[in-house]
């Protein structure tokens, strides 16, 4: 039975006397399901009937093509700014923390240099809401889970959230909803995270809510893209997704409401790895840290990974042509950028070549490995670095679309529109907000599905 659905009539459950209702009351709810794909919504879409009926009755974007390199971190950002990485500053989802197996990621909304819609909401009065939205962490948002965790020896979990959420907020959710969680192992944190935005929409009722869940992406690497288990965490989207629509029911705010349900990139899957850095410890480039997979901050050259692309950054007088050519005769090399072309894709201006793998090899930043390109051990999924499926390519690569779904009073029904870029996400959402970006954005809204 449709959770969400049973009391809908042809007019999908909403009164007509509302839709002319002044724009700048109308609230936004937007839902990132991580790593979902053109093909999920196009070949999957059968098993998940909410999401079905959303495609169907509101307007679907069916190809929308990420950004360069496809990450969950730079994308998002892309997504609310409208603005490519070589503007927002978001170029990874990790700094270039080459002596640390676990980098910092980029957490913090100080790193932004583009401004998220979030603030322009927060700047007019609206109430703004986050659940683990990438790159939000110490921000302006009223009610928000930040996405972070602890990875220093002298840190946890509660520290961190508390310091990086709102932290009453953030006590108050875990208190209620705590016992859903298993740390942060899928699918129990989006369950966890589910439950506190159903809360926040019912009781709270904040103008923009933004919600980031990362089952598939989890399922996806693990265990591959078109797995028995990537198909079991889409349908269990499925059931997270009623569960969001029927919270603003309760509220009564649905018939004011707009909702998206996007994905931030598309995965494919890999069985070698690349680890370019091996090649430049024997040229003395850089210095392995022995007994380590990590090497010393004083290096020369560096590869830092986007798993399907690496960027490669130079210190000092180095032979850029001999470096181009020792990486393009790396088995599994697919396409090297130097830097200017790297700039006019929206990459980071700061990298001497951003460098794209073949289909079924990624990148890493080991070194002290047996070889510079390696295959996988199954036996190590899961493990850090170690996986089935992975994204950060080139966005243009074959059938690596993301997709978009968009339904509310201000959207159009049963509208396809054939292609998009992800940074028109962003301007389309300031426009069902009444909003605009104090300066223009590399993306366009997608009038296709506006009223």
């Amino acid at each position: 039975m449709l959770l969400f659905l049973g009391s809908f009539n042809g007019k999908i459950g909403r009164n007509d006397e509302k839709e002319a209702t002044d724009m700048a009351h109308k609230k936004l709810v937007v839902v990132s399901l991580d790593a979902m794909g053109f093909d999920d919504m196009n070949e999957w879409v059968d098993q998940t009937p909410h999401l079905k009926y959303l495609r169907d009755h509101g307007s679907w974007v069916k190809h929308v093509q990420g950004i360069f390199p496809t990450l969950t971190y730079p994308s998002h950002t892309s997504i609310i700014t409208g603005q490519y990485p070589a503007v927002h500053g978001i170029v990874n989802n990790t700094k270039l923390q080459p002596n640390r197996l676990s980098p910092d990621w980029y957490w913090y909304r100080k790193d932004v240099q583009a401004t998220p819609l979030y603030d322009i909401a927060h700047d007019h009065h609206m109430t703004t809401a986050a659940f683990l939205w990438p790159v939000t962490a110490s921000s302006k948002i009223d009610y928000n889970l930040a996405e972070i965790f602890p990875n220093r020896i002298w840190t946890n979990q509660v520290m961190v959230s508390l310091k990086a959420s709102s932290p009453w907020f953030l006590l108050k959710m875990n208190h209620r909803y705590g016992h859903l969680r298993h740390g942060i192992k899928q699918p129990w944190l989006d369950d966890f995270i589910t439950a506190c935005a159903v809360d926040t929409l019912q009781h709270e009722q904040p103008d923009l809510t933004l919600i980031h869940l990362v089952d598939m992406d989890s399922m996806r690497h693990r265990y591959g893209v078109r797995s028995k288990e990537a198909r079991a965490a889409f349908k269990r989207h499925d059931g997270r997704v009623a569960q969001i629509i029927q919270a603003t029911k309760d509220a009564g705010t649905f018939d004011n409401t707009n909702f998206v349900f996007l994905g931030d990139h598309y995965q494919k899957n890999v069985d070698r790895m690349i680890h370019l850095n091996m090649l430049f410890a024997r040229e003395g480039w850089l210095q392995p840290i022995p007994s380590k997979t990590t090497y010393r901050k004083n290096w020369q050259v560096t590869a830092k990974t986007c798993d399907g692309e690496t960027y490669i950054y130079t210190r000092g007088n180095v032979d850029l042509g001999r470096l181009k050519a020792m990486i393009a005769g790396v088995e599994g090399v697919q396409q090297i950028y130097d830097g200017a072309q790297a700039v006019k894709l929206g990459a980071d201006p700061k990298c001497s070549f951003l460098v794209e793998a073949k289909p079924g090899y990624y990148f890493t930043d080991e070194v002290n490995r047996p070889a510079v390109v390696e295959k996988v051990d199954p036996q190590s999924l899961g493990t850090h670095d170690r996986y089935h499926g992975v994204h950060g390519y080139g966005p243009t690569q074959p059938d690596y679309y993301t997709t978009a779904v968009f339904f509310g009073p201000d959207i159009q029904s049963g509208t396809q529109v054939e292609s998009a870029h992800l940074v028109d996400e962003g301007p389309t959402f300031a426009r069902l907000l009444n909003l605009h970006y104090p300066h223009p954005t590399a993306g366009q809204a997608i009038e296709e599905v506006l009223k």
